[in-house]
């Protein structure tokens, strides 16, 4: 399988990589922490390490360490606004319960 970007998604970060004017792609991963046990961890990434697996989705490079593609394989980043929010939403086929805030989930 593999990490994907919704197009919006996609956009949105080819137009942050343009404004910090370097950078290879999106880097996904995740961390032991949040209300729920595992929270996403998003940064953009200016080198490829050599054991990161890399997924090419509307013209994005999507890095994932080895460790957290086992919690991410199947997701789908979107891009969305509610109101005056925006941000990242993760729908991840892995996780059996989110916290309210979406951003961390047990598997």
């Amino acid at each position: 399988m593999a990490v994907t970007l919704t197009e919006k998604a996609a956009q949105h970060v080819k137009k942050f990589i343009q404004n910090r004017g370097k950078g290879v792609g999106l880097r996904v991963g995740v961390k032991t922490s949040g209300c729920s046990g595992m929270a996403y961890v998003l940064e953009f990434a200016d080198v490829i390490a050599d054991d990161d697996q890399v997924f090419e989705s509307h013209q994005i490079k999507v890095l994932v360490d080895p460790k957290s593609m086992v919690y991410l394989d199947g997701t789908e980043l979107d891009f969305v606004r509610e109101g005056l929010n925006e941000g990242f939403q993760f729908n991840n086929p892995n996780a059996a319960h989110q916290c309210g805030c979406g951003e961390s989930f047990t598997v």
